[in-house]
């Protein structure tokens, strides 16, 4: 998470992390690209965004194949729109 997240501190983070546990409103505002791995949305006042990116096990490059667990690492970023 970035500072901007970190700031709102524990609580917010925890009911942050629980909507994007949920989160399933993919769009062509929020996902233009229909891949899943980035999402936007309004979370008590302020626009937040999330990026899931995919790396290969030893964290040095792109996973071969994103949608294989056993060659894929997932790390997801949480932002505040206006950190990006």
């Amino acid at each position: 998470m970035t500072v901007g997240i970190a700031s709102l501190g524990p609580e917010a983070v925890l009911r942050l992390v629980q909507t994007i546990a949920v989160f399933d409103d993919f769009c062509t505002e929020n996902d233009p690209h229909s891949e899943h791995d980035f999402g936007a949305f309004d979370f008590d006042g302020v626009r937040v965004f999330f990026k899931i990116d995919y790396y290969n096990l030893s964290m040095t490059g792109h996973s071969p194949n994103p949608a294989d667990p056993t060659v894929t690492e997932r790390v997801i970023t949480l932002m505040l729109a206006e950190e990006y």
